[in-house]
């Protein structure tokens, strides 16, 4: 996400959205030039369900886009992967939609984006139609939120569960460097942390799951009370308020749910973690805990994961792959999160090279910046690169309804983005270098060196475990 130095005049436009700053000498002679902002409408309905709209003719289309406040943090110990399995489940048919004829129908009507993702804190599902068929997403959304249980049977809770056991299988399992995930978040969050395990969940939960407890997990979460659907684009807001009232409607509440708490501590002292893997290249992945999503701090440690490794003159890019040559290729991120959030730095070493080479040199550059902080010209790159990142993404209908979703369920502002980008415009070189100090230590953190070994899965495993 993000943006730009003060003192510096640089100018973000989206033309008939009204998503219109700028900074410096623009903001002197017009304060309200500087101003950003998504155009909203909000309201609820009886039920519960909150809709948001915005308003944007420059193309025929409509984004529909529907969060449902539950990711794979609220599941129960024993049902890992409920969240992540409903993704799939709520694209196979609903009472008045026959089976696997969602994607039909939207293709039929000229839809564009059609998909869901899940997430640890939230799930969505989203499509962008013609402006002329958006009755027809409205409808397809509210009956698999209203009738989804009327027509899920045992086939189709079975087939979508191997389906998910077998995206575990290409994403993880039988993935270069695929379990490494799973083990620095296992050694990261202890295990009655929300965020302890994968969103993808595990193939024994899933095996032992029951149609009734599908069931029992939908009437709990996908209830109109705890989804957010925004609808942005080539709309009339009064008429398609109308639309949604009269397909959601009629959709009961239900109880409100109770979401997963933070139990988070951070590490005590530095936990390594020795992994073997069958894999030609060794790598290396250094984690810490860090601030939640828009808390204090969050967006420096965004800036400082670009000082660090945007474009080929972040420093550990410039230091690893370039003079040293000991890396093939390193990034960091800030992966925010509703609880907490995790900073992590992960390099791919050259032949002939070590984890712990690598890691040298990454504390060495952190060091460096805890001590003297970084550069204005850094910070100034790091600005910049995050403020077109942001007006780019939000050329996009998607894109726009997708961060409207955002902000409300991580703020409860749909109109964040202003403050949003003053997060990024008022951070300080001082701020930046006092993030690594106070939220990346030496002393509490997680690191996993991955050593290839000829006779381990392809994955990974951890050193001394056999299958």
């Amino acid at each position: 996400m993000r943006h730009h130095p003060p003192g510096s005049v640089v100018l973000l436009c989206l033309g008939a959205i009204g998503l219109c700053g700028a900074v410096g000498a623009a903001r002197a002679a017009d304060p309200d030039a500087a101003r950003i902002r998504l155009p909203i409408e909000q309201t609820r309905l009886a039920n519960g369900l909150e809709l948001i709209v915005h308003e944007d003719h420059r193309t025929p289309i409509v984004s529909v886009d529907i969060w449902y406040n539950v990711g794979s943090k609220d599941e129960d110990p024993g049902h890992f992967g409920f969240a992540h399995l409903f993704e799939h489940v709520m694209f196979q048919g609903s009472k008045h939609v026959p089976e696997d004829t969602y994607f039909r129908y939207l293709e039929r009507a000229g839809a564009s984006s059609v998909n869901g993702t899940t997430a640890e804190d939230r799930t969505n599902y989203f499509e962008t139609v013609p402006t002329n068929r958006l009755e027809l997403a409205l409808w397809l959304e509210s009956d698999r939120m209203g009738f989804l249980l009327d027509h899920v049977d045992q086939k189709t809770f079975a087939g979508q569960r191997e389906v998910v056991k077998n995206e575990r299988r290409q994403n993880y399992e039988n993935a270069p460097y695929g379990m490494v995930v799973q083990f620095v978040n296992e050694a990261l969050y202890p295990p009655s942390d929300p965020y302890h395990h994968l969103a993808i969940g595990s193939p024994e939960d899933l095996d032992r799951a029951t149609l009734d407890d599908v069931k029992q997990f939908f009437r709990t979460w996908y209830v109109p009370n705890n989804a957010t659907l925004v609808v942005a684009g080539d709309i009339d807001p009064g008429a398609t308020r109308k639309l949604v009232e009269r397909y959601f409607g009629p959709i009961p509440s239900g109880a409100p749910p109770e979401h997963a708490k933070a139990v988070t501590v951070p590490p005590d002292g530095e936990r390594r973690l020795e992994i073997e893997a069958a894999v030609q290249l060794p790598r290396v992945v250094v984690a810490w805990l860090t601030p939640r999503f828009f808390a204090p701090g969050d967006a420096e440690l965004d800036l400082l994961a670009h000082v660090l490794t945007g474009g080929k003159t972040g420093r550990l890019y410039r230091r690893l792959v370039y003079d040293d040559q000991i890396a093939q290729d390193v990034s960091a991120f800030q992966e925010s999160g509703e609880l907490s959030s995790k900073f992590e730095i992960v390099a791919t070493a050259k032949p002939g090279h070590s984890p712990d080479e690598l890691l040298a040199a990454i504390d060495e550059e952190l060091a460096r910046i805890r001590d003297a902080g970084v550069k204005d010209a850094e910070l100034t790159r790091a600005r910049t690169d995050f403020l077109a990142r942001k007006a780019f993404r939000l050329e996009n209908e998607g894109a726009r309804a997708d961060t409207i979703n955002e902000y409300v369920h991580y703020t409860g502002d749909p109109a964040y983005l202003e403050k949003d980008v003053e997060r990024y415009e008022k951070s300080t070189a001082a701020a930046v270098a006092e993030v690594a100090r106070s939220w990346l230590p030496p002393g509490q953190r997680v690191v996993a060196a991955v050593r290839p070994t000829k006779d381990a899965p392809l994955c990974g495993r951890l050193a001394g475990k056999k299958p």
